[in-house]
């Protein structure tokens, strides 16, 4: 069986894709990074070794993510996609004509604009992290709500709660006072899901011409009160479709099942169980002084970047 693994690591969650030469979805894995994305690949890897039959023939490999570069080299990726390039394809594929894609991570957010399925133009979080998966995961744990009840709990509310919500200091501090002067949980998180949906727009989204159809994707989509914020602050449907949680991952799958190398550099399942370290050195060989990160497989070095000009890299 001919398949293709798309592999997404991020802040928050890791995501592996294995499809097959329809594009249909074989396995999806869905997980915790838990700050250690070498241990999150291997985990991954080792998870789709046991489950998987054993006739699967994997044909290329691609990697994603924040962490892309990083899995790229332990994995033995045939190619290495920046997210913007991975979401937009996997968006595309589930739905033609999507013109925007909303997509909420842990630490990250951004917006997408296509035209007939190619990225166009596109916008992310560089500084405030509100609204992003992490920061609702805090304010859940600080109101003692399971994050997966926050949506439910917002659609409880009949007058929600206007939180500022300019940046996670703010939002915060200003949830807080609004306890303190009685108004109830359901009220204080709609609210909350309201203004981190006028932050994005106000901020990632300022400038783009959001058209419809639009899809939303990421941890945060799974959030129904941030789904039905959205909609309501926009006057327009908002698509979630399947495999929203790991449409990166599978965005770059479908890449890498497009132009496939001839032979795949992917180590195999059998990585997982090896020795892997990642380490860093400051180059002195010239004003740049560049960081040089440094991968080893077993001890032996198999790949140096991060240098400007290439003496380590090359």
């Amino acid at each position: 069986m001919e398949t293709y693994l798309g592999i997404d690591v991020g802040s928050i969650s890791t995501k592996f894709v294995i499809i097959n030469e329809k594009n249909e979805i074989l396995h999806a894995l869905y997980f915790r990074t838990e700050g250690n994305p070498i241990n999150a690949v291997k985990k991954g890897l080792r998870i789709l070794k046991k489950e998987l039959p054993k006739n699967i023939q994997i044909n290329g490999v691609g990697s994603t993510g924040s962490a892309r570069q990083l899995t790229g080299i332990i994995t033995g990726a045939d190619i290495i996609k920046n997210e913007i390039t991975a979401h937009a394809k996997g968006a595309a594929f589930f739905v033609p004509d999507v013109r925007t894609v909303i997509e909420i991570g842990g630490q990250d957010s951004k917006i997408i604009i296509l035209e007939n399925g190619v990225a166009v133009d596109f916008a992310m979080n560089l500084i405030c992290a509100a609204g992003t998966g992490a920061f609702l995961d805090a304010q859940a744990f600080r109101l003692k709500i399971p994050i997966e009840k926050f949506g439910e709990i917002a659609l409880k509310s009949k007058s929600p709660t206007p939180i500022g919500s300019r940046c996670t200091i703010f939002a915060e501090s200003d949830m807080i006072h609004k306890q303190q002067i009685g108004h109830s949980v359901e009220d204080i998180v709609a609210g909350l899901c309201q203004g981190l949906v006028r932050n994005f727009l106000a901020n990632i989204a300022k400038g783009k011409n959001i058209k419809s159809p639009i899809v939303f994707l990421g941890g945060v989509s799974e959030n129904i009160g941030m789904r039905k914020a959205f909609e309501e602050t926009l006057e327009e449907k908002i698509i979630i479709p399947k495999y929203n949680t790991v449409a990166g991952a599978f965005g770059v799958a479908l890449i890498v099942k497009e132009k496939p190398p001839k032979k795949t550099k992917f180590f195999g399942f059998e990585v997982s169980e090896k020795d892997i370290r990642c380490t860093s050195f400051q180059c002195k060989g010239c004003p740049n002084q560049c960081e040089v990160l440094e991968a080893r497989i077993e001890g032996e070095v198999i790949a140096r970047w991060g240098d400007r000009c290439g003496k380590w890299s090359s």
